[in-house]
């Protein structure tokens, strides 16, 4: 238990560059407090208590903004930035080294039974206000731009923006200096592509047009 409270910090001060030092982290971070008290929360849920592990969750919730269901599995060295307005649901797994920003849902679509909500591996990056939606998989190292809503699963190192979620690729690789501001715009890049193939088009009829033009005088 100690190396993982260890772990949160250690990842707390990688992630956040306005981190000054441990204390600082524990004592005043909602997002280091939520993923603590959600650990004895699940604790209690594992231990057939699941009125004080809800108490824990809601307790929890109201101080630091950030809803956490006792259910959910959270892996190691995860980081919730600010953390604000982030809902996770009960069926939610998330894998290690996530980072999470602040409005971010991980939560069900109200048609699913059992499994509800998303799985979230290994290495992932879910921008502020992202929205993760239903019984899907958001795989290993992938990154969801800032407002995305993603409802069908993401191929692990792959990156996903818009409304609804569009899976972007550049050159086939990661894109590993991804922040949430210099984004892929797939709606731009088509519209780009749709640009340049009209004037493509343009510059033929012209040509064209002159053809004729010289057939019509001959």
């Amino acid at each position: 238990m100690f190396d993982l409270y260890k772990e949160d910090i250690k990842s707390f001060m990688e992630h956040d560059p306005a981190a000054r030092s441990p204390i600082e982290i524990i004592l005043l971070y909602p997002g280091f407090k939520a993923l603590r008290s959600h650990r004895k929360a699940k604790w209690f849920l594992e231990h057939n208590m699941p009125f004080i592990a809800r108490y824990i969750s809601q307790r929890s919730a109201h101080k630091t903004g950030i809803e956490i269901h006792p259910g959910a599995t959270i892996g190691r060295r995860v980081c919730i930035d600010h953390g604000n307005g982030i809902v996770i649901g009960e069926t939610t797994e998330i894998g290690d080294d996530v980072m999470i920003y602040q409005g971010v849902t991980l939560g069900g679509t109200g048609k699913d039974v059992g499994k509800r909500h998303p799985t979230i591996e290994n290495g992932v990056m879910i921008g502020s206000g992202a929205k993760v939606l239903g019984p899907i998989t958001v795989g290993r190292n992938a990154k969801v731009a800032a407002g995305a809503v993603v409802v069908k699963d993401v191929d692990p190192n792959c990156t996903v923006v818009g409304v609804p979620g569009e899976i972007v690729r550049i050159d086939g690789e990661r894109i590993d200096d991804l922040d949430q501001i210099h984004i892929p715009d797939p709606v731009m890049n088509a519209i780009n592509d749709n640009k340049g193939r009209l004037e493509e088009l343009e510059n033929e009829i012209y040509q064209l047009k002159e053809r004729l033009n010289k057939y019509e005088n001959l």
